[in-house]
């Protein structure tokens, strides 16, 4: 069955979810980094739990004007309207108080929260309408989802990606350096507020699937997960995209395999399951890879340690130095040094006696910044400074055999 839902065989209207999500999680992802980039993850935060008081006032609306209040296209408007109050209410209250942001973010998000969930409680006692099952907006369902809802949300990603893609040039230069963005003519508070824009177009895109509590996570979770992988914002931006479309497709699939299993949290397992993967396997700063990087700077450290300790005919007492250095061919099981090791631990007393002549000199005062113990002094000096420093040593010093 798995298989089936992961191919697209379980029907259109599971494959248009499927395919629904995906498109979710892409935009979600590439969204998502421009607000990571920006430092204003929370802001998602506040956005999701601003649309409660406006899906419960559309359904209310709805039921009133004698139409059907569980109406997918008249929820959204209602939740982006909302959504679009929190967003400027947490603008201006950071605009025009003093609190801050994360204060201003939080008190918007538990009113709002706060109005919503009372909203709700309202709506239960109501004696008309189709109100059961409009607590999945907080969690995400798509159990009772029609093909109409399918396509509204597939065609809101598709465009919610559209419009990033076009302003993904002003975004990024907003992200980093607001005050040169500045300068160079940009609207920087316009800019913040297209991104924040955005960031609701998603959300709201989102409530139906992931629901409100939990679109935050598919909105950052694929970004942080992609930042593990390179230093290039483009590059973070498409690999939060293909992680948060395959967070989103594994996601529904298991849901249409397993329809009990809700399916906005098994979307954010996918995509924190991503998120390990990346934080232990990334190559460049995954938890591996430090752990590899530690090591060789501990192998390094010790190496060099032992060839001084060689050169000025000091015993080695430390196990593993000896061992690294018997590994290398630089010294036997007894301590003393090979062929190999003479001349390895000659260059680094000489290299050592150098660095102590470079950081005397206030002249080469910069070259001398780089000293940390093991960098080799030929990648900050010519051959002619060397010469000259080796001038004012004197003649090297012979290893003791």
């Amino acid at each position: 069955m798995l298989w089936q839902a992961l191919t697209l065989q379980l029907g259109y209207n599971a494959t248009l979810v499927a395919l629904g999500a995906a498109l979710l999680g892409v935009s979600s992802g590439v969204t998502g980094t421009f607000l990571f980039l920006r430092k204003r993850a929370l802001v998602s935060d506040a956005i999701s739990h601003a649309t409660l008081p406006g899906v419960a006032l559309a359904f209310m609306v709805m039921v009133a004007l004698g139409g059907e209040g569980r109406n997918l296209p008249g929820l959204l408007v209602g939740s982006a309207l909302s959504a679009w109050a929190g967003l400027l209410c947490v603008t201006w209250l950071t605009r025009h108080t003093r609190l801050a942001e994360d204060a201003a973010i939080g008190a918007v998000l538990s009113v709002f929260f706060g109005l919503g969930v009372v909203l709700l409680t309202v709506i239960q006692t109501m004696g008309t309408g189709k109100q059961a099952g409009l607590e999945g907006f907080l969690l995400g369902s798509t159990a009772g989802m029609l093909q109409t809802d399918a396509l509204i949300i597939a065609v809101g990603g598709a465009l919610a990606l559209a419009c990033i893609v076009l302003l993904r040039r002003p975004m990024t230069l907003v992200a980093f350096d607001p005050e040169y963005a500045q300068s160079r003519g940009l609207p920087v508070a316009r800019i913040d507020l297209a991104m924040m824009g955005l960031v609701m177009a998603v959300t709201v895109i989102g409530l139906k699937i992931v629901g409100l509590i939990l679109i935050v996570a598919l909105l950052i979770i694929p970004a942080v997960t992609g930042r593990f992988w390179t230093d290039r914002s483009d590059r973070v931006a498409l690999l939060a995209g293909l992680f948060g479309g395959l967070a989103g497709y594994l996601g529904a699939a298991i849901s249409a395999v397993a329809p009990n299993l809700p399916t906005g949290p098994i979307i954010v397992l996918a995509s924190f399951a991503f998120f390990v993967v990346s934080f232990i396997l990334a190559p460049g700063r995954g938890v591996l890879a430090e752990l590899f990087r530690y090591l060789r700077f501990q192998r390094r450290v010790h190496i060099r340690q032992g060839l001084l300790a060689l050169a000025q005919g000091q015993p080695i007492y430390e196990p593993l130095t000896l061992r690294l250095l018997k590994h290398a061919g630089l010294a036997r099981a007894d301590g003393v040094a090979t062929g190999k090791g003479r001349a390895h631990a000659a260059k680094a007393l000489r290299d050592e006696k150098r660095w102590e002549v470079l950081r005397a000199d206030h002249a080469h005062e910069a070259a001398a910044s780089h000293y940390d113990g093991l960098r080799d002094i030929e990648t900050v000096l010519t051959p002619d400074q060397i010469a000259e420093i080796d001038r004012r040593i004197g003649p090297p010093r012979q290893v003791v055999q």
